[in-house]
């Protein structure tokens, strides 16, 4: 397979930034106080927040391709790190383990709430941030907590029920190799390994998204294949994006980190088109310009693009 080193799509230029890690968050009910990492461009106010979930076992530190560019073109990335991390190294059988997901989720309304105490926590932020515009990101596992944020509904393994746990200060999400429904096409290790995505519902989904997926990302987890992924698409209502990603497995291309040893598809030009399109959707979404994004949904359009088509409906 030929590689493509360039996307032929552009954006704004890039400023400097800062990073201020770890802002530490009293959670006495978690078991573990929450750490988060806040970066932010040094300059701008009125700045729109991205609110990013890591994938399972990673943390506060991964996911620097996207970080950075968001940061670097005006967004307030923030990012915490979950019960889930390695980092943690929970045992196999602690109790909160089948609450994971329930916890990821809390962990993100506990940010959103903290944002005075975030804000102040690097220097010269303060006052600068729009809080009216917050979109929830995520990869993986991080994909369904920015999921569940906007709408999805997850029937909760113990209880077997499924509740609205959306929050109203998030406007909309970027959903990243995630997961697709449950029921009979989830494969024996995903029922055991991964209960809450038993039953997920897509339909309560109403605010706007783009979610990303390889066309090669063969997860555990289902006998779909890679068309799993685009469940978050194609069940939730209107107002909908997705990028498919030219032979792209579960890290596509590398986002999950520089030199990521997990990274089994290496390929600057995929990593690139998540950037530019994700960071151009941001814009678009947060209301500071749509010029980008409706180039990339151009250059994207059908199969003329050899790295990644780009459809809405």
């Amino acid at each position: 397979m030929t590689t493509h080193k360039t996307t032929g799509l552009t954006g704004p230029a890039s400023t400097p930034t800062v990073s201020v890690k770890p802002v530490v968050l009293p959670a006495p009910q978690r078991g573990e106080d929450l750490h988060v990492r806040v970066s932010a461009p040094v300059a701008g106010t009125e700045l729109p927040i991205v609110l990013f979930a890591h994938g399972f076992g990673s943390n506060l530190d991964g996911y620097a391709p996207l970080v950075d560019h968001w940061a670097s073109h005006g967004f307030v990335v923030i990012q915490a790190t979950h019960l889930d991390s390695r980092r943690l190294d929970i045992a196999a059988d602690d109790p909160r383990k089948p609450d994971m997901w329930r916890y990821r989720v809390q962990d993100m309304k506990r940010i959103l709430d903290e944002l005075d105490t975030l804000e102040a926590s690097v220097p010269g932020l303060a006052g600068r941030v729009d809080r009216s515009r917050i979109v929830a990101a995520g990869h993986s596992f991080g994909g369904q907590t920015a999921g569940i944020l906007v709408g999805l509904r997850v029937t909760d393994p113990k209880t077997g029920t499924a509740q609205d746990m959306s929050d109203p200060r998030v406007m909309a999400s970027i959903q990243l190799a995630t997961a697709g429904k449950g029921g009979d096409e989830l494969t024996p290790f995903a029922h055991e390994s991964a209960p809450w995505l038993r039953d997920q519902d897509f339909s309560h989904i109403t605010a706007p998204g783009l979610v990303v997926a390889g066309d090669k990302d063969e997860l555990p987890l289902s006998t779909r294949g890679p068309s799993w992924t685009t469940d978050p698409y194609t069940l939730s209502r209107g107002g909908k994006s997705l990028l498919t990603v030219y032979g792209g497995r579960h890290s596509l291309g590398g986002i999950s980190g520089y030199e990521a040893a997990e990274t089994t598809d290496e390929d600057p030009g995929r990593v690139a088109l998540v950037q530019q399109v994700t960071l151009a959707y941001l814009r678009h979404v947060t209301g500071i310009d749509h010029a980008d994004w409706e180039r990339a949904r151009a250059a994207l359009a059908g199969d003329s693009h050899p790295l990644g088509r780009l459809e809405s409906k």
